[in-house]
């Protein structure tokens, strides 16, 4: 069969969407990847890229647009890498994101749970109570290109809150008028990494800037034009990090004005924030995936349950109240304080928390005898290493309620775990990221009584 070339023009039919939110068309056998595609819409496309097993594309001309197409309502689309389903409407794209989880789960993990439900954001509009711009050597602020570390100057988000977007305004005027250098990753060179901004329920704001060193010039002017630009700031804060990675927050923090934290509520507890907290960006649907955990949790009161990657303590303590005892094991040491705090102010007195990795706790705890009725995980995207698995399923309990932001490792592990015993019986998708590809997933194991 011969293949596509480079800048042919083809005619297709969108069958669906990729993990990244890309129009999936196939033409001769082969699949061809179309941004800006609706699903069951027929097109005219070039080829822009061949690659071993796929093509890429970009559209020429809808000939048959899908009825779920709308136009796009930012201007940045298409440019910034952040937003890929501005172009359709939120129905489609939750059944996008329900596809994508039920694909995963049965492709990768060979599972045969179905998705129960995609449960979808009543407000998809600047939701995100967290928000990190990122600034290269030229000081522009904004957000990556697709797949790029090019930045694009944005200076209004779709799905930011305004005083994230005022912070990012007041920081790119401040590095203008006093000449201050962006960071530039290649050369290791610059000053200004990222803008970091956490917001809260009342509209508070916490600022964060992360420069290649550990003091900026002018940082009286900075916390002034922060001040006067973003109503409700209560502190500004430096980092620095001077790593060349990709990692955005350093290890070393200095205040520059006011306090390094930031109060929220969730479910009804109360939650010490700062910058490197653990805490999920979109509040109100957190409250509806932690209450999907809870759900599949089973919980009665006699039950003890260890939450690993515990963050803040949000899940922890969510599960505080319907548990005879609740532990949480977190990594990041500001985390863990936080957590601790975030107990006590509660008064929450049946959780406790430890600081480390999670795959020698899990193994520490395992040898000092304790068996949890329930484990919950919330794992980074990159998921949960296999030791991990082991030391988990090692414990026995008799459920594991596995949530994450990325269905392909879920799954991958779900297969781990079902050839130690546990078999994945439910299964349900929530939408925290209206507008991206992102999509949050619980699934509840049960342990094999065979």
């Amino acid at each position: 069969m011969e293949r596509l070339k480079l800048n042919q023009i083809c005619t297709g039919t969108v069958e669906g969407y990729s993990s990244e939110g890309l129009g999936i068309v196939r033409i001769g056998g082969e699949v061809v990847f179309l941004p800006g595609a609706v699903r069951g819409e027929t097109a005219e496309l070039r080829i822009t890229r061949v690659m071993k097993n796929a093509a890429a594309g970009e559209l020429v001309k809808i000939l048959t647009p899908s009825p779920a197409r709308r136009e796009p309502d930012c201007p940045y689309f298409g440019q910034c890498g952040g937003c890929v389903f501005r172009h359709m409407s939120y129905e489609e794209e939750l059944w996008a994101k329900c596809r994508r989880v039920q694909d995963a789960l049965e492709r990768i993990g060979g599972l045969t749970v179905p998705v129960e439900e995609i449960l979808g954001a009543e407000h998809p509009l600047h939701y995100r109570n967290k928000c990190q711009y990122p600034v290269d050597a030229a000081g522009t602020v904004g957000f990556y290109r697709a797949r790029t570390h090019s930045v694009v100057e944005v200076a209004s988000c779709r799905i930011q809150q305004p005083a994230a977007d005022a912070a990012a305004g007041a920081v790119r005027e401040w590095m203008r008028r006093y000449r201050i250098p962006g960071y530039d990753e290649r050369s290791g060179k610059g000053l200004v990494r990222h803008v970091y901004v956490r917001v809260n329920r009342e509209g508070q704001s916490l600022c964060c800037l992360v420069a290649n060193g550990r003091k900026v010039p002018r940082e009286a002017e900075l916390t002034g034009l922060l001040r006067a630009a973003v109503p409700g700031v209560l502190g500004v804060v430096l980092n620095t990090n001077t790593e060349r990675s990709n990692v955005v927050l350093g290890g070393r923090y200095r205040t520059l004005w006011g306090q390094d934290f930031l109060m929220d509520t969730l479910r009804g507890i109360s939650f010490r924030l700062s910058v490197p907290s653990f805490y999920q960006v979109n509040r109100e649907q957190a409250e509806v995936l932690y209450g999907k955990a809870l759900e599949f949790a089973g919980l009665t009161g006699r039950e003890t349950v260890l939450d690993l990657y515990c963050g803040a303590g949000t899940i922890t303590l969510c599960m505080a109240g319907a548990a005879k005892r609740v532990i949480g094991a977190e990594i990041v040491p500001e985390a863990i304080a936080d957590a601790r705090e975030n107990a006590a102010r509660s008064g929450i007195s049946n959780a406790e928390f430890f600081c480390g990795d999670a795959a020698a706790i899990a193994a520490k705890l395992r040898e000092d005898g304790l068996r949890p009725d329930v484990i919950t995980v919330d794992p980074p995207r990159k998921g949960l290493a296999p030791e991990v698995v082991a030391s988990v399923a090692g414990m026995e309990p008799e459920r594991v309620v596995y949530v994450s932001c990325d269905p392909a490792t879920l799954a991958r592990d779900a297969r781990l775990f079902g050839r130690l015993g546990y078999e994945a019986v439910r299964a349900a998708a929530v939408d925290l990221f209206p507008g991206t590809a992102h999509v949050e997933t619980v699934v509840l194991l049960s342990r094999n009584s065979k």
